[in-house]
C-alpha cells in the first residue's frame, strides 16, 4: 500500500532557497535595526536580501564574463587557433565544459592549448589532434 501526502506549498518554497548564517558586528546590526524601525525594510532579512541583490546587480557584467569564460555549451563547440590566440592575448584561460562535441582545430598546437585551456570537461566526444589530447590529458575531467 502506498501512502500519499498532500504537497505543502511552504515546503516547496523552502527548496528554492538556502539558509545561511552570518556574523555581524554590533554597530552594523544596530544600523540594520535602525533602518528596520524607521520602516525602510520590513525586517533584517529583507535588508540583507536587498543588499545582496544590489551587489549581484552591481557585479552583473563580471558575472556574465565569468559565465562566458567557464562556458557550458550544449551541442557543438569549436575552438580554432585564432580563438585561442585571442584568449591568450586577453591573458585569460578557458574552463571548457561541453555537453555534446568539442572540436579543437588541427591548427592548434599543444603549446597553445596548454597556454589557454585550464580545464576541459566533455560529456560526449572530444575531437583534437593526438598531440593536443596528450598535452591536455592532465586537464581532462
Amino acid at each position: 500500500m502506498t501512502q500519499k501526502t498532500a504537497t505543502d506549498p511552504a515546503k516547496s518554497r523552502l527548496s528554492e532557497s538556502e539558509k545561511i548564517t552570518i556574523n555581524l558586528g554590533f554597530v552594523d546590526l544596530g544600523h540594520i535595526d535602525l533602518l528596520v524601525s524607521e520602516g525602510f525594510y520590513s525586517n533584517r532579512t529583507d535588508l540583507i536580501r536587498t543588499a545582496i541583490r544590489n551587489q549581484l546587480s552591481a557585479h552583473s557584467e563580471v558575472v556574465k564574463q565569468v559565465i562566458a569564460r567557464k562556458m557550458l555549451v550544449l551541442g557543438l563547440q569549436h575552438f580554432s587557433a585564432d580563438d585561442l590566440r585571442a584568449v591568450q592575448a586577453a591573458q585569460q584561460t578557458l574552463q571548457i565544459r561541453v555537453l555534446g562535441l568539442a572540436v579543437i582545430s588541427p591548427d592548434v598546437t599543444p603549446e597553445l592549448a596548454l597556454a589557454t585551456i585550464a580545464s576541459l570537461d566533455v560529456l560526449g566526444a572530444l575531437q583534437a589532434s593526438p598531440a593536443v589530447k596528450a598535452a591536455l590529458a592532465g586537464r581532462l575531467r
